[in-house]
Formats: C-alpha cells, sequence, structure tokens
C-alpha cells in the first residue's frame, strides 16, 4: 500500500497563497482527479505533490508498506507527464528510452525493444524527436512515465496534443499499467483523461 498525507499543506509564491490547508490522505486504492478551472493551481498542486516545490506551509508524508520515505528520496519512487516535462528532442526514440532505462527501470515484463511497439511509434523510432509532432511528443511522455516501474504515477493533462487513436491508446495505457499504484490526474477533461478516477478533489476548495 503506497500513501501520500499532506497536513495542512499550503503553497504560495511571494505573498500570493496557491491552496492552504489540505488535509488529505491519498493512497493507492484508489485513484484521484484534481479538478479547478485553468490558472487555478493543479499543475502546483502535483509539482508540490512530487516534491518538485518545497510546501509554504504544513508537511507530505509518503509512506510505502508503512515505511516513511524521504521527500529527498521520492523521486525514485514516483514518475511524471505533464507539459513542462521537456523531452531530449535531440534523442532518438530509441536512444531516449535507453537513457530513461540508466535512471529508472521499466516494468518487470517490458523488454525496451518491445517499447516503441507499445507507444505505437514503431516505424519512427530511429528518428529524432525533434522530428516528431506534438501527439507523438506527447505518446513519449505518456509512455515513459506509464511504463516505469514506480508506486506513484503523475499526469497533468495527460491527453494533451491526442487525437481520437491516441485517446483510446491512452486508456488502454492506464488500464494495463495502473495496477497497484497511486495515480493522481489534473485535468478538466472527464470524456478522455479521467474517468478511471474514482475520487474527485477541486482545487479551488483550498483557496485561502
Amino acid at each position: 500500500m503506497i500513501k501520500i498525507q499532506l497536513d495542512n499543506v499550503g503553497k504560495r509564491f511571494n505573498k500570493e497563497w496557491v491552496f492552504r490547508k489540505i488535509n488529505l490522505e491519498l493512497s493507492s486504492d484508489k485513484n484521484y482527479v484534481v479538478l479547478g478551472r485553468n490558472g487555478s493551481g493543479k499543475s502546483t498542486f502535483l509539482q508540490t505533490l512530487a516534491g518538485r516545490y518545497a510546501t509554504s506551509e504544513g508537511k507530505i508524508a509518503y509512506i510505502m508498506d508503512e515505511q516513511h520515505v524521504d521527500v529527498e528520496n521520492i523521486y525514485k519512487h514516483l514518475s511524471i507527464c505533464a507539459p513542462y516535462i521537456e523531452l531530449f528532442e535531440d534523442y532518438t526514440l530509441v536512444e531516449s528510452i535507453e537513457l530513461q532505462s540508466k535512471f529508472k527501470q521499466f516494468k518487470n515484463d517490458i523488454s525496451l525493444i518491445d517499447i516503441p511497439e507499445l507507444l505505437q511509434l514503431d516505424t519512427t523510432k530511429n528518428k529524432q524527436l525533434k522530428y516528431y509532432s506534438s501527439g507523438m511528443k506527447q505518446r513519449v511522455k505518456l509512455g515513459l512515465a506509464t511504463l516505469m516501474d514506480t508506486s506513484i504515477l503523475l499526469l497533468d493533462e495527460p491527453t494533451n496534443n491526442l487525437d481520437q487513436s491516441g485517446f483510446e491508446w491512452y486508456q488502454k495505457l492506464i488500464t494495463d499499467y495502473s495496477a497497484h499504484r497511486l495515480i493522481v490526474v489534473c485535468s478538466n477533461d472527464q470524456a478522455h483523461e479521467f474517468e478511471f478516477c474514482n475520487e474527485r478533489l477541486n482545487i479551488e476548495d483550498f483557496k485561502k
């Protein structure tokens, strides 16, 4: 069981509070979606949850199988896909996969040579990513995050730039690789992005 416990958590930039007084426990027996209008702080919340931003008040505890994990080490246990996560665009897809494998393992039943086909990008696996379309780049981001052997999966606008076939691919990807993980999605696109989520949080409920 994976848990993230938020105790009176708040985040501000300069004097402006993005959110305050969040008291929650997230666990891997549920999937969560974070809702809110554009600019309301969903992405800031996700990055705070990931340990990329320090809290301005309160604290976040990470618990894996009843053992606490320090925030400095939580990156080893999570993967994230978001518009602000950049790809190395001079790399080919094959090179990107090999690079990723040096930092984190892929799930045990996945061979590196099979990943381009899983992303439906096998015919372009030796092309530099800078020549990929925006939808193809999104497949790379989503695939590298979801196929990692991590306990926590954080997704920010995961179907951004995907077409109808991409929506269907994303939904199958999550279905196939979501077991025993804590998944948090930031989205407003219910039709495609978070129909599998059974818990909803509205970031605007945590404004000052």
